[in-house]
């Protein structure tokens, strides 16, 4: 699997538009956009998720804000360079199909991710204020022509412990969700911004080692 770089990274999110088609960039004659979409998590907790999406898929359809629409595609990453000159990884769902579906219809699980990567940061493991145990990694998925897709991912309880005896270059796959994290940030002496980290937090995962054997948790 970790061979097909278009099963090594596969997303599926159901949600409604929030905010109109805004172009992002145009290669080889094809347009691209970007939009959000307001996904429900089984909570009464939403992900607001960026989305990109080619003017060839949605040619002929009614993409308003607020139509409910299914996304099949991958978690992609890039770097953009910030006004002090820092590097900043920016993550958006590449869409490689989309529909509208009716908004009766049910979705068991409207938020789902898998990915086979390669561990590429030291997990950094930590307990929450509360006691909550937590894990933090990043994760480099292969792309097409030899690019690769740098992802955060975040585990929790069981598999944080897990994490915590994981090494850089350690071969893993992992299922779960992306979601969305407001974060405050203070800029000056008394200005405070808010900015919003997305991430995947798993449920399962598994790794992979030197034979192929696997070696699973789940959350």
């Amino acid at each position: 699997m970790a061979g097909n770089v278009l099963e090594n990274n596969s997303v599926n999110v159901t949600g409604k538009i929030l905010s109109g088609l805004e172009f992002s960039h145009e290669l080889y004659g094809e347009q691209f956009f970007n939009f959000t979409l307001k996904v429900p998590r089984l909570s009464d907790v939403t992900d607001v998720l960026p989305v990109t999406i080619s003017n060839r898929l949605f040619e002929g359809m009614n993409l308003e804000t607020g139509i409910r629409v299914r996304i099949e595609g991958q978690l992609r990453s890039y770097n953009r360079q910030s006004v002090d000159g820092k590097n900043k990884l920016i993550l958006t769902i590449f869409a490689r199909d989309i529909i509208i579906i009716d908004e009766e219809e049910f979705v068991k699980n409207p938020n789902e991710i898998f990915l086979d990567g390669f561990i590429c940061k030291h997990p950094v493991y930590r307990t929450t204020p509360f006691g909550r145990e937590i894990a933090d990694m990043l994760i480099a998925v292969n792309r097409s022509y030899n690019k690769s897709d740098y992802i955060p991912v975040i585990a929790w309880g069981r598999n944080a412990r897990f994490c915590e005896k994981l090494s850089v270059g350690d071969h893993i796959r992992l299922w779960g969700r992306v979601q969305s994290r407001e974060y405050q940030k203070k800029r000056g002496d008394n200005e405070i911004e808010t900015h919003i980290a997305y991430e995947v937090s798993i449920t399962k995962m598994e790794k992979v080692d030197n034979e192929g054997k696997l070696r699973e948790k789940d959350e």
